[in-house]
């Protein structure tokens, strides 16, 4: 009899066992509440006045609504989601973006170990700028096969976008996807302390530049080293060097046009303050000039955009749903006991202890899920009035957020995007996990340090 494999749920239903978690802990919790007050304008926990109140348990009904309350609350990151999503699937659909990968990979033949540092410096600040993750997957096979054109091997070419985008999240200094979403949330000003977040990203990107050069270049020397070199020598899907796209005049203007539409975004949010609705309709109009450019045509425009948001839907619902363990946790009246018995926990540590120890938390819980909009929904709520309460900046509290939501996304199964990216690239799951744990080792010590400190400087505004 043959043994049946154990699946690992979907986020969807781990979402939904933890919305009935929550609803059951409402009759059994204790209700309690601390009263808000304002400073600097800001509504922060006044952490004296904790009291329990009434039980306030979750009927059925409202923990089946708060779904639907969920989604309705969290429309504004959902639709912004959907929008940007689209826009790039267009801007990918006119091919410019394969065109000047393949002008990149013959400018470097003879020095293609470069490609390593230079591809994941691109996706790294994909990630860190704007939050790329899905848009990344169709890129997965080109790669694949350029570096195994190189004689390098298909690890290798799934490592470069994959590790590039979680070292980009993990050291994000503008994605709208994850940081913005975070930063609003604990109250935080827009981009805020930009400047510490691209040391973190650079450290990131320097410790997985060498730990990846280091692994091609024993792969080229000695093929035989890989995990996938049997399966390698097999395939047909090899990127042919001499007969890639061109990349000409229309191509040049459309990476322009892309380039330019982030420049904007980037001066619109520190200038004028933009948001969510402005990103969007920037990334929206920059779709519109490149399909125009690239004589993409108005219907398969539309198509275009349609799929890219059928690709990126499922992500996008998991605020929604997300939110609605929130809900269910604020009208139960127990979101502020869980603050105050983790706040217990945490205020007989050092404050330097209790941030790693709020990293540690979101490492874990990326595992499960792994939307960074969804963690910063269901999680910040929670961190931003915990750090008052144990003397943690909230912007501390946002950094161990970013990391560790950024490392876990390329190791857990629960991944949508390394799912995709991985099975595109036809590489098994416990091959590369096995690859990464190393690297992804370091990188979480590195994250650790880094949490550590920037509670030790009071990394601020607050």
């Amino acid at each position: 009899m043959k043994k049946k494999k154990l699946s690992v749920p979907h986020v969807y239903i781990i979402l939904l066992a933890l919305i009935l978690l929550c609803g059951l802990l409402t009759y059994v919790i204790p209700a309690g509440q601390y009263d808000m007050t304002e400073v600097n304008g800001r509504s922060v926990v006044d952490s004296s006045t904790y009291h329990t109140i009434e039980q306030t348990p979750v009927t059925p009904m409202s923990m089946l609504t708060s779904i639907s309350r969920g989604l309705q609350e969290s429309a504004q990151i959902i639709f912004f989601i959907f929008i940007v999503g689209g826009a790039i699937a267009v801007i990918q659909s006119t091919g410019a973006i394969e065109a000047a990968i393949g002008k990149v990979a013959i400018a470097l033949r003879g020095k293609d170990i470069l490609i390593i540092p230079i591809s994941l410096l691109i996706f790294g600040l994909g990630g860190a700028i704007f939050g790329m993750g899905e848009e990344t997957i169709p890129l997965v096979p080109i790669f694949v096969s350029l570096c195994i054109a190189m004689r390098y091997d298909s690890i290798t070419g799934a490592a470069l976008i994959l590790c590039g985008g979680a070292i980009g999240f993990a050291g994000e200094m503008m994605n709208p996807f994850a940081l913005q979403v975070a930063q609003g949330i604990a109250g935080l000003p827009a981009l805020s302390g930009m400047w510490f977040r691209a040391i973190i990203f650079s450290v990131f990107l320097v410790v997985t530049v060498a730990w990846i050069m280091r692994y091609a270049r024993r792969i080229k020397a000695t093929p035989t080293l890989s995990p996938m070199y049997e399966f390698d020598r097999t395939r047909e899907d090899v990127l042919n060097l001499d007969d890639l796209p061109p990349f000409g005049f229309r191509e040049k203007i459309i990476i322009a046009v892309f380039f330019a539409a982030v420049a904007i975004m980037v001066f619109g949010v520190i200038k004028w303050g933009w948001y969510m609705d402005e990103i969007a309709a920037v990334f929206l109009a920059a779709s519109i000039i490149c399909a125009i450019v690239g004589k993409v045509g108005f219907n398969r425009y539309a198509i275009e955009l349609g799929k890219g948001m059928a690709d990126i839907c499922s992500g996008a619902l998991v605020v929604g749903f997300a939110r609605a363990i929130v809900i269910v946790l604020e009208e139960g009246n127990i979101l502020h006991v869980i603050l105050h018995g983790a706040a217990g926990i945490l205020e007989t540590l050092p404050a330097a202890l209790s941030a790693f120890g709020m990293y540690v938390f979101q490492c874990l819980l990326n595992f499960v899920i792994v939307s960074g909009s969804g963690q910063a929904a269901v999680t910040m709520p929670i961190m931003a009035p915990l750090s008052d309460l144990v003397d943690v900046t909230r912007q501390t509290a946002v950094v161990a957020f970013s990391i560790g939501n950024g490392l876990s996304n390329i190791l857990t199964p629960v991944s949508g995007v390394l799912m995709a990216s991985l099975a595109l690239a036809k590489i098994p799951w416990e091959k590369f996990a096995k690859w990464l744990l190393p690297l992804i080792g370091i990188q979480y010590l590195i994250g650790g340090v880094f949490v550590i400190i920037v509670q030790l400087i009071e990394f601020g505004p607050f």
